[in-house]
């Protein structure tokens, strides 16, 4: 899953670089699917329609998450560079998260 709190042509065209050949990427939330409060976007994993219990989300900012707060895992922006590798680390961590 993609949720951002973009529009949903920017998130369509991200898809478009992020997965080609859509075989990565099953679902795409945007922000239609975000609660907006006082012109604030964030989103709500409830609507992702999955067990909270077993849901992480990754991202630069924990403003998008305040109600799941301990779903939330840190990463750094991504500032475009196609050799970033940030994220390298965190596949041990998702592993073991994915067996338990």
């Amino acid at each position: 899953f993609i949720y951002t709190t973009a529009k949903k042509d920017y998130a369509k065209k991200l898809l478009e670089v992020l997965d080609p050949k859509k075989k990565l990427i099953r679902r795409c939330l945007s922000q239609s699917d975000c609660v907006c409060s006082q012109g604030c976007y964030w989103k709500d994993l409830t609507q992702m329609g999955r067990d909270l219990a077993k849901t992480v989300a990754l991202d630069h900012t924990m403003q998008g998450f305040p109600a799941q707060a301990a779903n939330w895992i840190p990463v750094p922006p991504w500032s475009g560079d196609p050799q970033d590798e940030e994220l390298l680390p965190l596949i041990p961590v998702l592993e073991q998260l994915g067996q338990a």
